[in-house]
């Protein structure tokens, strides 16, 4: 029987987001506890909150939003791939010890290990990586840091490249109790027009 591992950390007030960027808020409009007749709430936050996806317009001004993504990449056969890099490191396909055989790629650093405190020393991909994962055919890269890129790049050229190459990027994720393997991924996206990000509830489920 298959197993599902849930890879999205949890959302809660003071999850770390990008600094500059909107911390995520609760605002409760009406509580059972406080004798209304149903409690309801609003989410305040960054659409790049925890496990989300990025849109080609998130770093392309003639990208799409991220509702017009074909959702066909973001469900399907994946592999989890841990990384020995170092902190503030781009993975570089010397990096790699194992072939890539599926259309999804997730990378395993350790480099972001509190989804609640920011650190700017996180690993990254290079562009040459995903240029050649691309080249296998792969449709979307995943990572457990906030970004493709360095933080402190401001050209994005991670992101231009998987923009270029029609690779979907998953950004945030949490891998530490994932052995690395094929999975099914099912990381699926709001269909939020005009929006650059969207948060995703990402799940990996065992093919046995």
């Amino acid at each position: 029987m298959s197993r599902i591992i849930d890879i999205s950390p949890a959302l809660r007030p003071g999850i770390a987001v990008w600094p500059g960027d909107t911390p995520m808020s609760r605002e409760v409009l009406a509580d059972l506890d406080q004798g209304a007749n149903l409690t309801l709430s609003t989410l305040h936050g960054t659409v790049h909150l925890g496990a989300h996806t990025d849109s080609p317009g998130h770093t392309d001004a003639g990208g799409g939003d991220i509702a017009s993504q074909p959702l066909d990449a973001y469900i399907g056969r994946c592999q989890v791939v841990h990384v020995d890099v170092a902190r503030g490191e781009r993975i570089r396909p010397v990096h790699l010890r194992v072939d890539i055989t599926e259309p999804r790629v997730l990378f395993h650093t350790g480099t972001f290990p509190d989804p609640c405190v920011w650190n700017t020393d996180f690993a990254s991909l290079s562009p040459e990586l995903i240029v050649q994962l691309a080249r296998r055919d792969v449709t979307l890269v995943g990572i457990d840091t906030p970004s493709v890129d360095p933080f402190s790049s401001k050209d994005l050229p991670s992101h231009a490249a998987c923009v270029a190459h029609d690779v979907c990027v998953l950004e945030g994720i949490v891998l530490d109790h994932v052995v690395d393997g094929v999975y099914e991924l099912v990381a699926l996206p709001l269909r939020l027009e005009g929006f650059d990000a969207s948060p995703v509830r990402a799940i990996l489920r065992t093919l046995n």
